[in-house]
């Protein structure tokens, strides 16, 4: 579904990202996972385009998208939420999820998105400034979905976010993901989350991957080393 080949990434002329490749399987969940400052969320922005790759490659169902700018890469069939969620404050929640849906003919909020975020539907008058951190990144999952991604990228969901809202976010990622068929990439410190939602975990340092593990063979001690070093 997604493959991403000796992808470097500069912030002027500091080297962020160094030669990252890896392959996402049709509805696999990946995460990348690493302490602040390794170069997760880096990585996820030239996904998505945010940022300009030096060199590499970004291939999704076959087509190349490096180079193609952040519209083009959604219309191709990415969906992304940023760390921090990045809502529109002073619009309302139906407006929020209204914005994702640029490239959508009708333009009527899917009925799924308000049966597995019934919150949403509650507040879907009231401006999403006023959401809770919770609330607001499922409003942001949300506006991602709505444009019937094939992959969806998530940058630190959890972050700034209550425990028992996290369980649930994971819950409803993987009900999505089971009932709308998409393969997700999620960057994360939260080894609980991970283990919930990821296939596979990916570890970064200094902006190459040090390590791989699948769920079924994760040797979680290892993994919570690279967290906490």
């Amino acid at each position: 579904m997604l493959s991403v080949n000796a992808l470097n990434v500069f912030y002027g002329e500091s080297h962020v990202v160094r030669n990252v490749s890896f392959d996402l399987k049709e509805g696999e969940t990946v995460a990348i996972m690493g302490r602040n400052g390794m170069g997760k969320s880096t990585l996820l922005k030239a996904l998505i385009g945010m940022l300009p790759a030096r060199s590499g490659q970004v291939t999704l169902a076959g087509r190349e998208l490096a180079g193609a700018p952040s519209h083009a890469r959604v219309a191709a069939g990415m969906g992304f939420v940023p760390q921090g969620r990045m809502i529109f404050p002073y619009l309302t929640v139906e407006e929020n999820i209204l914005t994702g849906m640029e490239n959508v003919a009708d333009k009527t909020v899917p009925a799924y998105i308000y049966e597995v975020f019934p919150v949403l539907l509650e507040m879907k008058r009231r401006r999403g400034g006023n959401l809770s951190g919770g609330q607001q990144q499922q409003l942001a999952i949300a506006r991602a979905l709505v444009s019937n991604p094939r992959v969806l990228i998530l940058d630190e969901p959890t972050e700034g976010i209550q425990p028992s809202i996290i369980k649930d976010i994971a819950r409803a990622l993987n009900r999505l993901k089971a009932e709308r068929g998409f393969s997700l990439v999620v960057s994360e410190q939260v080894l609980s989350f991970a283990m919930e939602v990821a296939d596979r975990f990916l570890i970064i340092e200094k902006g190459e991957f040090v390590h791989a593990e699948t769920r079924e063979t994760a040797n979680l001690e290892k993994i919570h080393g690279y967290l906490t070093i």
